[in-house]
């Protein structure tokens, strides 16, 4: 019986969206600000952090973490470019309201 080779194709990294931000490895960043809770059900924390290193170091951005989360912590961020919607509303779910 005849036996069949398996095709590998070649994947063009060039083409590939948001490939360069997440090659360089993980950005530590600090958390300055807790903003408030977020999510369907409150499971997300919106904070404001400081990155430390890279490209982007100093610039104070918004991300949506989930887990636990206190001032100070140090967060490893795969991407630095994109940013997190502002929380509009006051009702906030959780520890911070």
């Amino acid at each position: 019986m005849g036996r069949k080779q398996q095709h590998i194709r070649e994947t063009k990294t060039a083409g590939m969206k948001g490939v360069d931000k997440i090659v360089g490895g993980a950005v530590p960043a600090v958390v300055e600000e807790i903003s408030g809770r977020t999510g369907f059900r409150g499971e997300l924390t919106q904070v404001k952090v400081r990155v430390l290193q890279g490209s982007d170091k100093g610039k104070l951005i918004r991300r949506n973490v989930k887990g636990p989360v206190r001032l100070r912590d140090v967060l490893m961020l795969r991407e630095t470019q994109i940013e997190a919607r502002r929380i509009r509303t006051k009702v906030m779910k959780g520890a911070f309201t």
